[in-house]
């Protein structure tokens, strides 16, 4: 008996691969694919699954390896930048294939809302030789989630489950099979010994070709799924993918006569003879995808194969924007080019009438800021009140080298405090690289606490062996705040609530090799501030690789203390903490000559610390 609820499509996925069956769950936070582990963590002890938060995504990927080695169903989530860190692992794993099940969920991020880049995983399917599923909506993310485990088991593959921002985070009624999650079944058969699991080239060798006849079968086999599907009777096909075919669908209505519409389930490998059925009905073709042309690739070397005539309209020759997230109304917009170029009278027409920019009254400016109260804020100013000591009296410049996380922010006015940022644990290795360009400078690397423990370590060890004069700074807040307060090593807890051993930090700055190392716990309203100065002096005067570890709480899930307010009498309106701190709970209001502190306070007390004129005083108001 099937039941609906309404799930996020990560959700979904979750619960999917709960009915499927997975056993060993991994991953390493990143927005849009985060939801996912999280929801499989709430039922994983009445399921009987394992689930962890890796320290990054190879650790993930290969721990979910071992177990699939094993026999077991193993499923890992990251999004589409963390599938670069896993891709080590994974390209030798095609090769050697797995015994149980093994499916990566990958979350790309069009736009991006939240990422790097822009990246598409159906290109590094394609690239990796690795079956890649793109659901359009929550009620295919959990079909396609148990239909990828099949698959990875059927043939001894990983297999990738790719989704897009709209699809991890959208939300639909859901047609579930087990509604409420059941304990899944013990399959693992153990682990065998097998030549087959020691990669080298000879096995290499052998085995390319049975992974290349793999994807013909496997492109027959998705053939015939019903993902694969074509609807419509007009001589205008359109191909789209994922949530590109539901923009496409609403784009076209009332005008579903004219079309013909080919909906790709299974991106890899192509679908071939399906695609060839569909275009063998067709005279012209419209392809409709977010990112890379990987559709259009696809059929364009299939058009030519089979020698048809069909002319193709899509990113390669400028029909449709070649990056960025498409909506219903661009989708529209580009097919009526196409209809133009084609000399068709038809055209579509948008459900609401397009209102010009002109129309529009202008929105307030919302800059990214750190939280108000966020102890990133307390460091990053440290350190510039430093480096403003450090020049006065040596006149060396400082370049500030940040990483990826909250404190990416320090980068905005009127901190400043950013100048390089990368990918995750690069800004070490960057501040590294600088210091031998720019002798004459002062590096400084900033990194977090989930970010260290990730990617950072190697880093700080190539620091050392190579001697490299640079400063650490590691911002632990004791949290990963930036993907949603998850835990990492450093917390001493699992994401199942258990406790663990909590790694220390500076222990492994120390047992790196790192000779000056300091822990500074930032206080509430008191001499923090100097504290911090004092530490970061010390740091950057020290020749060769220093570090500094500051400890605080994240404003996310705890205040700090009283809110702090302004008296308007010792205030002189000088603005200086407007000026220097940029925290979003103090402002000028338009016409008045002294700041206000706004309820977003959370009591950091910064603001006190640096006021000239000592305005700023603790309210007796609790947060």
């Amino acid at each position: 008996m099937t039941e609906k609820k309404l799930l996020m499509g990560n959700e979904a996925i979750a619960l999917g691969a709960i009915e499927a069956g997975v056993q060993v769950v991994t991953g390493y936070p990143g927005t849009p694919s985060t939801e996912a582990l999280e929801t499989i963590a709430r039922y994983a002890e009445n399921c009987g699954i394992y689930t962890e938060w890796s320290s990054n995504e190879k650790v993930a990927l290969e721990t979910a390896v071992g177990a699939a080695y094993s026999g077991a169903k193993a499923l890992v989530t990251m999004k589409q930048v963390g599938l670069n860190v896993a891709s080590d692992p994974l390209m030798s794993l095609t090769y050697i294939g797995v015994k149980g099940a093994l499916v990566l969920l990958v979350a790309d991020d069009p736009g991006p809302h939240s990422s790097q880049t822009e990246q598409d995983t159906r290109s590094f399917g394609h690239f990796a030789n690795i079956p890649v599923l793109d659901p359009a909506n929550p009620q295919e993310a959990y079909e396609l989630t148990k239909l990828a485990f099949e698959v990875s088991h059927e043939f001894e593959t990983p297999v990738i489950l790719r989704t897009t921002t709209r699809v991890s985070h959208s939300c639909a009624d859901v047609e579930l099979l087990n509604p409420e999650p059941a304990p899944v079944e013990a399959s693992s058969e153990g682990f065998t010994k097998d030549r087959r699991w020691t990669i080298f080239p000879r096995l290499t060798a052998e085995r390319h070709p049975l992974l290349e006849n793999m994807q013909i079968q496997l492109s027959d086999r998705f053939s015939d799924l019903p993902y694969n599907s074509v609807s419509g009777s007009g001589k205008i096909g359109i191909i789209a993918s994922g949530v590109s075919a539901l923009y496409v669908k609403e784009a076209v209505k009332g005008f579903e006569e004219l079309f013909s519409l080919f909906r790709v389930g299974t991106v890899y490998p192509y679908p071939e003879k399906t695609a060839l059925s569909f275009l063998k009905g067709i005279e012209k073709l419209i392809v409709v995808e977010e990112l890379d042309p990987y559709l259009e690739e696809q059929t364009l070397q299939l058009i030519g194969k089979a020698h048809l005539p069909i002319d193709v309209y899509g990113k390669k020759n400028g029909f449709f924007p070649v990056s960025g997230e498409y909506n219903v109304d661009i989708v529209i917009d580009c097919i009526n080019k196409v209809l133009a170029e084609l000399g068709e009278t038809a055209s579509l027409s948008h459900s609401v009438p397009a209102i010009s920019r002109g129309d529009l009254p202008p929105l307030p400016v919302r800059a990214p800021t750190l939280c108000a109260g966020c102890m990133h804020r307390t460091v990053f100013y440290a350190f510039k009140q430093a480096a403003k000591q450090l020049k006065k009296n040596s006149q060396l410049e400082t370049i500030f080298s940040g990483d990826i996380g909250c404190y990416t922010l320090g980068n905005a006015y009127p901190l400043n405090m950013v100048d390089t940022c990368l990918c995750m644990g690069a800004g070490i290795s960057i501040a590294g690289g600088l210091s031998r360009a720019n002798p004459q400078a002062k590096q400084v690397a900033f990194i977090g606490d989930s970010t260290f423990f990730h990617s950072g370590i190697p880093a700080v060890i190539n620091a050392v062996y190579n001697g490299a004069d640079v400063t650490l700074a590691v911002l632990d807040n004791r949290t990963t705040a930036m993907t949603g307060h998850q835990p990492h090593p450093g917390i001493g807890m699992t994401v199942l609530g258990s406790t663990s051993k909590a790694i220390d930090i500076a222990c492994v700055i120390k047992s790196c090799g790192v000779e000056f190392v300091r822990s500074v716990d930032i206080d509430s309203l008191g001499n923090s501030l100097e504290g911090c100065i004092e530490a970061a002096k010390e740091a950057m005067e020290f020749k060769g690789p220093s570090a500094v570890v500051f400890k605080g709480k994240c404003v996310g899930i705890t205040k700090s203390g009283t809110r702090l307010t302004i008296d308007t009498e010792s205030c002189t309106g000088c603005g200086f903490c407007v000026k220097q701190l940029g925290c979003p709970a103090i402002f000028l209001p338009s016409g008045e000559e002294k700041p206000v502190i706004q309820d977003s306070c959370s009591g950091c007390g910064l603001c006190a610390q640096v006021c000239p004129s000592g305005a700023i005083k603790e309210s007796g108001v609790k947060k």
